[in-house]
């Protein structure tokens, strides 16, 4: 049973944790969450964690930095969160 947490956070943003998924599932959950975002979400953050290792958060950036529907990837203050952006407000 693999956890599939998506919430919708304050305006336009959608939250994705992938913590508990292989980077096969995370593939899969985040192109299901691209292709089912409504106009109204312009980012798309992605929880793939930072202290359990590092093949989640690396297959992000490397796949979704060139994905057709992402505009670029912004990395904040926490390690464990890369927020793809869709479009600008």
């Amino acid at each position: 049973m693999t956890p599939r947490k998506q919430t919708a956070v304050s305006g336009g943003t959608l939250c994705l944790d992938l913590h508990g998924m292989t980077c096969v599932q995370a593939q899969a959950a985040i192109d299901a969450a691209l292709r089912r975002a409504r106009p109204s979400v312009y980012r798309l953050e992605v929880v793939h964690g930072c202290h359990a290792g590092t093949a989640l958060r690396d297959m992000v950036r490397s796949v979704y930095a060139r994905h057709p529907k992402v505009l670029r990837l912004e990395l904040g203050l926490n390690p464990g969160v890369t927020e793809l952006v869709l479009r600008e407000y």
